[in-house]
């Protein structure tokens, strides 16, 4: 099947300025003011099904947990993309809808997490354990990315929580004390790509705001996914 705009749900991010970082760990700091332009986020990751189209198009290798019952549901999102292919998908995808797709920033994610708050998580100031059915989600694998209603005050679901995202940037720790004011990027060049957002692995299965993360471009894990994001119109 052909995709259309009809498969996209994208959310109008204001953007502006506002305060980025200053969490517990030194890679979340200095918090800085940074100023983002208004840009298009998708209010889900990118799902199953979506990616599997992307797969059946081009011949594209699927992650090697693929067909495991765990994420194989139609409305999960696509884990096991590494930052490479979930690139790909964005060029793949873009050129079929005649829209320049891409992954977020680092500062675009952080800011359409915080919505114009200064809060901790990206649904408030309340802990993880508010979140509904915390303590029996995520037991074997990630959820649908439409399980549960939007607490995000602009709609997104599953925005720091379910699995990681991949953003466009490279990661550096010591970004923040060279990062410009105004639309940054991140460093020139690495060896690692920055991702945002929680994991159904782990521990705590949801992320602050503020929280950053990393890993070689190339790994492709189950609790990775990625969500898409363009120019505003």
């Amino acid at each position: 099947m052909e995709p259309t705009t009809l498969d996209m749900h994208w959310i109008d991010v204001p953007g502006g300025f506002f305060l980025m970082g200053g969490g517990p760990r030194a890679n979340e700091n200095p918090r800085h003011r940074v100023w983002v332009t208004p840009f298009r986020l998708a209010r889900t990751p990118v799902t199953r099904a979506a990616y599997q189209r992307f797969l059946e198009a081009t011949g594209h290798p699927a992650p090697p947990f693929w067909d495991e019952p765990a994420f194989a549901r139609a409305r999960m999102p696509a884990v096991g993309p590494s930052w490479h292919d979930a690139t790909a998908y964005c060029a793949w995808l873009g050129e079929r809808l005649g829209i320049p797709l891409r992954l977020p920033t680092e500062a675009e994610w952080e800011c359409a997490a915080r919505a114009g708050r200064d809060v901790l998580y990206p649904w408030g100031d309340d802990p993880p354990e508010s979140l509904p059915d915390y303590h029996r989600r995520w037991r074997q694998g990630p959820e649908p990315v439409d399980a549960y209603p939007s607490r995000h005050p602009l709609g997104f679901l599953g925005l720091g929580e379910n699995v990681h995202e991949w953003c466009a940037d490279y990661y550096a720790a010591d970004y923040y004390a060279v990062s410009p004011e105004r639309d940054p990027q991140g460093p020139a060049s690495g060896r690692r790509r920055a991702s945002r957002g929680g994991a159904w692995r782990h521990k705590i299965k949801v992320s602050r705001c503020a929280a950053r993360s990393s890993i070689p471009p190339d790994r492709r894990y189950s609790d990775y996914g990625f969500r898409l994001a363009t120019a505003a119109t």
